[in-house]
């Protein structure tokens, strides 16, 4: 029996892959160009360019430049979230997996394109507030949610006295970062060293565990 050409096309998952894999594509070279360019600076044509693609094919995915950069920072942001809360959950120890978030955060806070990203991302946000919102709510927000979820788990435990895990998780976040991220943000060049990162972190850690820890009884 010979075969039609219906038999011949693409079965559905591999169009999906497919699909996907021009997708990174497109969003991996958008990432370079923005990240050289700003998203003022930046086109299409050089995203197709960059990305290997005909600049049709980026409009078959992305309407627009500024759905791209949107889909970027959601891209971005999870990528960041599951890197930073790759954690063992069944770890009693709420101190060392604090300091290890603590750390991992700092240590993406500070990178130069995450400050090339934040400062694209503010300049963008009044004419663009979806970009600003997407990247609050993928960002600050679920990164705030995630580590509420570990601190209500620990405190189910005995570990830690919460009356609000979201304002924690937040709390921690901002003791973390202290004044290195603004720095970097308003022109500081000089990138801290790990050990700074570290005594930031451990001070954030010994205030929140002060604040939070199970209370010892008179």
């Amino acid at each position: 029996m010979s075969m039609t050409d219906s038999d011949t096309s693409p079965r559905p998952a591999a169009r999906h892959e497919t699909e996907s894999s021009k997708r990174r594509d497109i969003l991996d070279g958008a990432r370079r160009v923005f990240f050289d360019k700003g998203f003022d600076g930046a086109s299409m044509d050089e995203v197709a360019r960059a990305a290997s693609v005909s600049k049709a094919t980026i409009y078959v995915y992305f309407p627009s430049k500024e759905e791209l950069f949107e889909a970027l920072v959601h891209t971005d942001r999870a990528r960041s979230a599951e890197l930073l809360f790759e954690i063992d959950r069944d770890n009693e120890d709420v101190e060392s997996q604090l300091r290890r978030i603590g750390v991992s955060f700092m240590t993406m806070m500070v990178q130069p394109d995450h400050i090339r990203l934040v400062r694209m991302v503010i300049g963008v946000a009044e004419k663009f507030p979806n970009i600003g919102k997407a990247f609050y709510n993928t960002g600050p927000c679920n990164g705030g949610r995630r580590l509420a979820d570990l601190l209500r788990q620990h405190a189910d435990r005995g570990h830690l006295v919460l009356d609000d895990e979201i304002a924690a998780a937040h709390l921690f976040f901002n003791m973390c970062q202290s004044s290195i991220t603004k720095g970097l943000l308003f022109g500081e060049t000089q990138q801290p060293a790990p050990e700074q990162i570290q005594q930031t972190v451990d001070r954030a850690v010994r205030v929140f565990l002060a604040a939070y820890g199970p209370h010892k009884p008179d």
